[in-house]
């Protein structure tokens, strides 16, 4: 292929194409603990761990591993939130050959229940307040091993001793961030093991690394197969794309979860691959954040708009500076105008909005670090990484410069499809290689692109995609409610929230309250409606499907 036009709007520095990829993740991670050596690799609520640290703590993790049976290609399911454990667990993985499934540790045993069926990965490295819900499974989903990481070892030893007081705040967070979990091999424990032999064989830049589950739009979620290719190539971009970024000198602040595709490629791949430091938070907790911006001002903050704009009106009021953020990639949902000009008033640098989705591991495209930058678009493509703009109905016709259609990407950095899942790797993955992204954009001629609806009709609340059909599924079940349509209204703070426009059974009471606690004992807590509507009908098409366009608009309307 020939040079894209709309690299001329690329921060100068920044290539048409990377280098692609020839080793595994696993040869990325041992270059820069070799590189990195003493230089810090994480920091978790002050505590430090140097990449010397990390390496020979991956190593021991992996011989955990090994001896318990997880050979090449076979799946380890990690439940954790952002923690020094979550990146050990992950490289240990990958140095076995086995393959990562994350999961969000706060999902519920119903939601975790499809995964493992899909997946049956037979050890789990779990955050040890989540071992309640995995134990919480049907007889035919059988694990071998869990091992139970307490996020609280990982503290410094002060606040270790602090947070064993007698004091009612103190005693509410200790029980907020650990639980006990007998029956399970504690992860102290567990990377007792020596080292790994250095000669045990290593995976490929071609084999799977990671399945990654995205949110199906009437199905049930799927699992992207991720290889290392896939994953280092977009790391490379990443790099490409932060073009100045410095090895060993800049501090990532991972405030998305590792576990999200987002966070997964910022700070799993491409952080590491910078030998960055890691300031690491289980949640994102605004004082929280600035407090450690005092200590190690952020030079990487990537998040969604949400984030951003909460960020910046605390650290005005705190009067921390923020002015060391210099690289800020904002996800997951559009960017308004308001939030971009308030983060840099705050802020050492744009703020940038960017596109991307699981299935491209998943960055594709983005706004440049740059004056060309182009507010309320999704940027340009990413070196090494194309795209076109097809009819919706018929995807092998591209249409005019200008006029809406359905967004294909192709690149390095694309999966090779859904695990256990051909049908609807058949539908999403075209001849070529081209991904269907399901997004309707328009692009100018410059090559900017702007999305301007979904074909999908997922919906995207806080940076989490939630599926309708998942909800409406949920409130089915609830005896009282007869059907359900669930969409995502558009939020004046960017994203959307999640609405559902309840059917009521005949002479049934409608219990806003009451359908909230039974959606979240069922649902993870983004999933959970904000807002209830009781309707007399709800529309369907001839077929008897239910139309959530009308409905969206309907409330939209009133």
């Amino acid at each position: 292929m020939t040079t894209a036009s709309w690299t001329r709007h690329y921060q100068p520095g920044v290539p048409p194409e990377i280098e692609l990829p020839t080793e595994s993740l696993v040869a990325l991670v041992e270059r820069s603990v070799r590189e990195a050596g003493n230089s810090i690799a994480t920091e978790f609520f002050g505590a430090t761990m140097s990449y010397a640290e990390l390496g020979d703590k991956i190593s021991r993790a992996a011989e955990g591993l090994r001896r318990l049976g997880v050979n090449a290609g076979d799946r380890v399911a990690l439940v954790l939130p952002n923690c020094p454990q979550h990146i050990i667990a992950f490289y240990a993985v990958l140095r076995v050959g086995g393959v990562v499934v994350e999961h969000n540790p706060l999902y519920t045993a119903r939601e975790l229940r499809h995964m493992f069926e899909d997946h049956a990965a037979r050890v789990v490295i779990a955050w040890d307040a989540a071992v309640e819900r995995l134990r919480n499974q049907p007889d035919d989903i059988e694990v071998d091993a869990i091992i139970s990481v307490n996020l609280l070892k990982a503290f410094p030893k002060s606040k270790q001793l602090a947070l064993t007081l007698p004091i009612p705040k103190l005693r509410k967070l200790r029980n907020k961030l650990t639980k006990p979990a007998p029956g399970t091999t504690p992860w102290e424990d567990f990377i007792q093991a020596k080292p790994i032999d250095p000669s045990y064989p290593k995976p490929g830049v071609l084999d799977l690394a990671v399945i990654q589950y995205t949110s199906g739009t009437t199905s049930l979620p799927k699992g992207a197969m991720l290889s290392h290719y896939n994953l280092f190539a977009n790391a490379r971009q990443g790099e490409a794309w932060m073009h100045g970024a410095q090895y060993r000198k800049e501090n990532f602040y991972a405030i998305l979860p590792l576990f999200h595709a987002f966070g997964m490629t910022l700070f799993l791949t491409y952080g590491i691959l910078k030998q960055a430091r890691l300031v690491l938070f289980p949640s994102f907790d605004v004082d929280m954040v600035l407090d450690a911006a005092k200590k190690t001002p952020p030079t990487v903050y990537c998040a969604v708009p949400t984030i951003y704009e909460a960020t910046a009106k605390r650290a005005k009021e705190r009067g921390v500076s923020l002015k060391a953020a210099k690289y800020c990639i904002s996800g997951a949902m559009n960017l308004p105008d308001s939030t971009v000009e308030l983060w840099e008033s705050e802020s050492g640098g744009l703020l940038v909005e960017g596109y991307g989705m699981t299935e491209a591991s998943p960055v594709c495209l983005g706004n440049p670090f740059h004056p060309t930058r182009r507010t309320g678009t999704i940027g340009v493509p990413f070196p090494s990484t194309w795209m076109k703009v097809v009819d919706i109905e018929d995807p092998t016709r591209e249409v005019a410069q200008g006029e809406r259609g359905e967004l294909l990407i192709k690149g390095p950095q694309v999966f090779s499809g859904y695990w256990n899942n051909p049908a609807e790797t058949a539908r999403t993955l075209l001849p070529g290689g081209w991904l269907r992204t399901g997004d309707v954009v328009t692009q100018d001629e410059d090559g900017f692109t702007t999305i301007v609806d979904r074909v999908k009709e997922l919906i995207i609340t806080g940076g989490f995609n939630v599926s309708p059909s998942e909800v409406e599924a949920v409130l089915r079940g609830h005896p009282d409610v007869l059907d359900a349509a669930v969409v995502g209204i558009p939020s004046p703070s960017g994203g959307e929230v999640v609405t559902a426009a309840i059917l009521p059974r005949p002479e049934a009471a409608f219990d806003e309250d009451a359908l909230r606690t039974f959606c979240r004992e069922r649902l993870t807590g983004y999933k959970v409606p904000r807002r209830f509507i009781a309707v007399h009908e709800l529309p369907q098409s001839l077929l008897g499907k239910v139309l959530r366009k009308q409905v969206k608009d309907t409330i939209i309307s009133n």
